[in-house]
């Protein structure tokens, strides 16, 4: 049986409902009070250990190099490429199989091998060299385009003609759980004359989804579509947090600058490109026809459902939004295609986000800038509050999974806490 067989079972137990079953076995970096940062594989409630695997000759035959799991990113595991990747996978899936007394019986070393998850600190799962932000989705580009621009041209004249980006902030990328600030910086009050400076008064939230790529490419050579997805490891939740006041102050004619790049957080597991092989889905028809360099074949979208949820300070969880990847216009070959086609080069461990995900109703809006229509119509909480933007103390949690068969590849939260502005 292959990784993705439906039929497989594990001898580990699985919840129903888990993100984790042994179809999925994302990749991610952990530490505990006893072991510093390495490599793991999550299974259920549990992490697999895979130094232990490793040096305890469960991976031999597999070629790696010595040493490759006991890092504090997943850069240079990656660094060997997908076909390695997926045989380390596959190997794992072996290992953890219903019917695979290896490690099921070893009592001793099952003990050491298999961590619960609640006993662990999940890490950045890797070394972000450089970071760039899309604007995928139609939905989401036609909604901002209405509100600050023209309803009737909502989208500019280049948007079906190119997958639009911008080169972010690697550095102020976190792992889930890590708290974010409340950004200060230049902010233009309707009425006024001039900017103040201030804490920013309208935080938002930004549904993503982002792939890694494994691959470095040398300057001046271009990727092209059909190699596009050899490139790319696997893929993460993304919330890139926005100041809707200060971006929209600055934002011409350069683009986003300090409402952006004040952090953006990550989910902490990489969920492979051939763990939701399964899950490939068909995108939006693009008209007018790209150019050659973009046309692809296939179906190169993924049905994965997303959701955001809402926790503010003291209060119940509420779910503000559920869309789903697959309503992207551009996909991710598409992206790493047009971003190369200059002849920049890519590095391992590089992190491209897609952009809000917006679907087609109100309810599948991904940012309180559509949801609210910009603060002009606020949402109301079951607890008799509202929202037009986020307030301090409010914890954002961002979920998503792909589902088919009985099987559920999961991603695990993407979560962050809004504090109040420094200083």
């Amino acid at each position: 049986m292959k990784a993705n067989d439906p039929k497989l079972k594990s001898w580990v137990d699985v919840p129903a409902g888990s993100d984790f079953p042994i179809q999925n076995l994302p990749f991610g970096i952990f530490k505990t009070k006893y072991l510093s940062p390495v490599a793991g594989v999550a299974i259920g409630d549990h992490i697999l250990d895979l130094v232990y695997l490793h040096e305890h000759g469960y991976l031999d035959g597999l070629g790696l190099p010595a040493g490759i799991f006991n890092q504090k990113s997943l850069n240079e595991f990656f660094a060997l490429g997908r076909k390695k990747v997926g045989e380390v996978r596959e190997r794992v899936s072996e290992i953890l199989r219903h019917d695979n007394e290896e490690l099921r019986d070893r009592v001793a070393a099952r003990e050491l091998a298999l961590i619960p998850l609640s006993e662990c600190q999940m890490l950045m799962p890797v070394t972000v060299p450089n970071y760039t932000d899309f604007y995928s989705s139609e939905e989401h580009a036609t909604n901002v385009g209405a509100l600050f621009r023209d309803p009737k041209n909502a989208l500019l004249p280049n948007w079906k003609h190119l997958p639009v980006g911008y080169h972010g902030r690697a550095s102020s990328i976190v792992v889930s759980g890590t708290p974010i600030h409340r950004p200060r910086g230049q902010v233009k009050l309707p009425d006024a004359e001039a900017p103040v400076f201030c804490p920013s008064r309208k935080m938002d939230f930004e549904l993503e989804l982002a792939f890694i790529t494994c691959v470095n490419t040398p300057l001046g050579r271009p990727v092209s579509i059909g190699e596009a997805e050899d490139h790319i490891i696997g893929f993460v939740l993304f919330n890139d947090w926005s100041a809707r006041d200060i971006q929209q102050w600055e934002y011409v004619p350069l683009g986003p600058f300090l409402g952006k790049n004040f952090g953006s957080t990550v989910s902490p597991w990489v969920v492979t490109l051939d763990a939701l092989a399964p899950f490939r889905a068909e995108g939006p028809k693009q008209i007018p026809h790209v150019l050659p360099y973009l046309a692809f074949e296939g179906a190169k979208n993924f049905d994965i459902q997303l959701e955001v949820l809402l926790e503010p300070a003291g209060e119940a969880m509420v779910t503000l939004s559920r869309t789903n990847a697959k309503y992207l216009y551009w996909n991710v070959a598409q992206q790493l295609v047009h971003h190369t086609v200059n002849g920049c080069n890519i590095q391992v461990g590089d992190l491209y986000a897609s952009g809000t995900i917006s679907g087609p109703s109100p309810g599948s809006y991904g940012s309180l800038l559509e949801l609210t229509f910009n603060g002009q119509k606020p949402l109301h909480l079951p607890g008799g509050g509202e929202r037009r933007f986020l307030e301090d103390g409010d914890t954002v949690i961002m979920k998503g999974h792909a589902e088919m068969d009985g099987v559920r590849i999961g991603f695990g939260p993407c979560t962050g806490k809004l504090l109040p502005a420094i200083g």
